[in-house]
Parts: structure tokens; C-alpha cells; sequence
């Protein structure tokens, strides 16, 4: 029977050795076209063929987090596996998991369901949680931030992210002000802290000795992190044994779910937007398309236009249009959020119209990338206090 072997290369790699023609084939197997690659410059100008591999065949080297990956293989060939070194868990109950939190004394307790994925990302010490909107995945994240009580470094994709997750850290009875360093444009990017949380797009082009000193790395929305920085920093903490990434969503994600599995590890579905509203932790809801008639005369007008952005600007400077949306967003009860995708042109305007028709006690708040962390984090403080 053939033989692969695995061994522990790094916190980030493992090897596998093999015959060459096992090695490639298991190459292929670990090699997958990029969504929209045909659309890259790269590719345009043929320096790449749109495809990421993720086993290199000279090396052996394959992300850590795969190693299940190659065992399945493995078994559907018929192929023997042996490891080189000890991929051991760590002991950890869920009775122990609540006497931990209990001495914590947080401000809250945790869901069956935050319990059990904390007791599994400590069990494991590498995981892709796999967690809706709602589902408490700050408190997961800080459970094992203060389990660990080492160097720790959180990255996240926006800067709001970086206050909203310091300020949920203080909501659980922790001092973020003397134990945590926010990172985002302009900030300095060292600290004797020991936990950082980051922006990704602050740190990824740093040295690999700014992440050496970490022992800890949680990524909070991983799905929303570009390939190339995501691995550039994953990649440069060959050291850090604990990784944890949480995302609400693998459907059409900007990185990989393998790269993302690699790099953090396998995937743990925690729970799901129906389970939560079953529980009663989310409000049912429904949804209602609205559709809006135009007169003859300006469907005629559209039409003849061939550019889509004219007919965009159009619609948003439409007086009637925005009014309908004013009255409709003013007619509801309970706190309402309005998206819109046009900053200038219509989010500034559809808040001006707002302010002018909204009653004196009802507060509105316009929020945009103008708008800094800071000032966000306050305006989701008082909206939910608020009920209008």
C-alpha cells in the first residue's frame, strides 16, 4: 500500500512526504480556480493562470489546517497515512469550561451553543467557527481571550469593528481602556498591551517580527478578508499556535473556504440564524419587496438611456421617489435603518429630509465612512437603548 506521511513543518505548514507522482496528484486536488480570475490583470496578461494551489509540489509544504483534507483523500485511494509528529487536542470539559467562567464573572452568561464552541476552539486550538449576525460570536472571542491570557492579536475588516469589539469587551465587565490596543489608519501599530485588535488592512504589510511576540490570533469576519492579506499574515505567525477565525458566511466569500480552513482550521458550525429565532434570541421577520410605478413619460426617458449610471443618478435625485422613502421610514415604529449606496448624492440627502420631517424627540443619525470609529460606536450605544 502506498504511504503518505505527515509531520508538523510550523505552527502554519505541515509537510507531507510521498512519492513525486502521490505528491502531484494530491497537488490537484488541493488546487482551485479563483472566482473572477479571468477578469484579473494577471491572468488578462497571462503571468497567472487563475488558479490558487495550496500544496506546493517541490516542498510538501500544505496548511496545517487541512490535515483532515488529507487523510480523506488518503482514505478514497486507498493510500496509508502516518504521522511524523503528534497532532494531540487539549483536554478541556464543559464542566471545567463553567468553572472558568464562572471565576471570570462576566456580565453575562453564555448560550449552550457559545459554551459549546468555546470548549471546542480550546479542545482543538485551531478553528474556523462558523456563526450568523446575532449570534454573540464578541463573546466567543472574549471567552478565549481571557482563557488564554497571552498575547493576543484580533484582527477584523473595518475600523467600526475595532471600537464595537473593545466596547462589547468593556459590556462584559472587562477594562478594554488598560488592556486592549485599537489599531486602524493612522494609529500607532506597536504596544506593550496585551491584546490587539486590528484593522487587517493596518498591519498585513508588516514585518514578520511584529507578529512574532503573539501567542493568540482570533480573525472576526474572516470571510471578508482578501486572500493575499489574510495569508501574508496568517503566513508571518509561524509561532502562533492558537487560531481562531470566525465568520458568518462561506457563500461566495473573498477568500477561500480552504484557504480559510488552512490557515485557521477546520470548519465548526456553531448555530444558525433559524435556530436563533427559534430560541427567541432573534426576532422572527419578513420581508416585503416594495415596487414603485414610474409615469410612461419617464420609463420612455430611461429607456433610451444605454448608460446604467445615468439612469442611477436619476432615480436617487428623484423628488418623489426619495419623499415616498422619507414618509415610509418615518411611518414606522421602533428603531429603523435605511441603507442607501450613494453617499453625496442620496444618503446626505435622504437625511436631510429626515431631520426636516422626523418629531423633535425622535433622534436621527446619519453614518458613513466620514464618520469615525469612535462616533459609530456611540451612535450604536444609543440606538440600542432607543426603541423610536
Amino acid at each position: 500500500m502506498d504511504l503518505v506521511k505527515i509531520e508538523k513543518f510550523d505552527e502554519v505548514y505541515v509537510k507531507i512526504k510521498a512519492e513525486p507522482s502521490i505528491i502531484m496528484e494530491m497537488s490537484e486536488f488541493f488546487t482551485f480556480e479563483v472566482p473572477g480570475a479571468k477578469f484579473m490583470p494577471a491572468y488578462r496578461s497571462k503571468f497567472w493562470d487563475g488558479k490558487v494551489r495550496l500544496l506546493n509540489a517541490m516542498t510538501g509544504l500544505l496548511y496545517a489546517g487541512l490535515v483532515k483534507y488529507v487523510e480523506e483523500f488518503c482514505k478514497t485511494r486507498n493510500y496509508e497515512v502516518e504521522y511524523l509528529s503528534e497532532f494531540t487536542l487539549d483536554e478541556f470539559s464543559i464542566v471545567e469550561a463553567k468553572q472558568f467562567i464562572k471565576k471570570l464573572n462576566p456580565t453575562m452568561q453564555p448560550r449552550d451553543y457559545q459554551l459549546d464552541a468555546f470548549v471546542h476552539a480550546v479542545r482543538e486550538r485551531r478553528s474556523l467557527l462558523l456563526s450568523p449576525t446575532a449570534s454573540g460570536k464578541s463573546f466567543i472571542i472574549y471567552l478565549l481571550v481571557r482563557y488564554y491570557a497571552k498575547r493576543t492579536l484580533i484582527i477584523v475588516p473595518t475600523t467600526s469593528l475595532v471600537s464595537q469589539l473593545a466596547s462589547d469587551f468593556a459590556d462584559y465587565g472587562f477594562d478594554s481602556d488598560t488592556f486592549v490596543h485599537r489599531v486602524y489608519a493612522g494609529q500607532d501599530k506597536g504596544s506593550t498591551k496585551p491584546i490587539t485588535i486590528s484593522t487587517w488592512q493596518s498591519i498585513y504589510k508588516l514585518p514578520k517580527e511584529f507578529f512574532d511576540s503573539f501567542d493568540v490570533i482570533i480573525g472576526d469576519e474572516a470571510h471578508l478578508f482578501k486572500a493575499k492579506s489574510l495569508t501574508s499574515i496568517l503566513t508571518k505567525l509561524s509561532g502562533c499556535r492558537y487560531r481562531f477565525g470566525f465568520t458568518g458566511t462561506l457563500d461566495g466569500t473573498q477568500t477561500h473556504k480552504l484557504v480559510l480552513e488552512g490557515l485557521f482550521g477546520p470548519v465548526r458550525k456553531v448555530t444558525t440564524t433559524s435556530e436563533l429565532i427559534e430560541q427567541k434570541h432573534l426576532a422572527d421577520f419578513k420581508i416585503k419587496a416594495i415596487v414603485l410605478s414610474y409615469p410612461d413619460e419617464v420609463r420612455k426617458m430611461i429607456a433610451r438611456s444605454s448608460d446604467y449610471q445615468s439612469e442611477m443618478d436619476y432615480l436617487v435625485r428623484l423628488e418623489a421617489r426619495n419623499k415616498f422613502i422619507r414618509n415610509l421610514a418615518l411611518s414606522l415604529e421602533g428603531n429603523t435603518l435605511l441603507l442607501f449606496q450613494y453617499v453625496e448624492k442620496h444618503g446626505k440627502a435622504l437625511f436631510n429630509e429626515l431631520t426636516k420631517e422626523a418629531e423633535e424627540s425622535r433622534n436621527v443619525f446619519f453614518v458613513s465612512g466620514e464618520v469615525s470609529g469612535e462616533d459609530r460606536e456611540g451612535i450604536r450605544k444609543i440606538t440600542e437603548g432607543e426603541r423610536n
